[in-house]
């Protein structure tokens, strides 16, 4: 009996603490800290919390899928495969940024290069200008 409360009341704070993320990425969304389009995962993992948190048998169910025989570790290597699919994510962002970046570098190089020779050439005018 005791132990049907002690599941009750951690189900309840596992529901609670999983809303309250999924509140905290919604917050982060709407105050631009996190854009929509990187913050699909954030929002997925979340939803597996508050599924997981509800399902009180889900865990024990995958488990059996993944062929794990002690549900928690069940849930560290879901939460595992979930930062491994984060870092992916971040790499791929980074990656991109930093192509961004060197094609930005490359393009203000051109544009130094372009108006150190209007500079000149305008120099050339005046000077000509004044000899004349």
């Amino acid at each position: 009996m005791i132990e049907q409360i002690e599941t009750y009341h951690l189900q309840i704070v596992a529901i609670i603490a999983s809303f309250l993320f999924l509140g905290l990425i919604l917050f982060l969304i709407h105050r631009k800290k996190i854009k929509e389009e990187y913050s699909l995962i954030w929002l997925l993992i979340s939803i597996i919390f508050i599924v997981f948190s509800f399902w009180r048998d889900g865990l024990e169910y995958m488990a059996k899928i993944l062929g794990v025989s002690y549900p928690p570790a069940a849930l560290f290597m879901i939460l595992t495969i979930a930062i491994f699919l984060i870092l992916i994510e971040f790499s791929i962002i980074i990656s991109k940024q930093s192509d961004k970046s060197k094609t930005l570098a490359q393009e203000i190089g051109l544009l130094k290069q372009e108006l150190e020779e209007l500079k000149n050439s305008k120099e050339k005018n005046q000077e000509s200008t004044k000899s004349e």
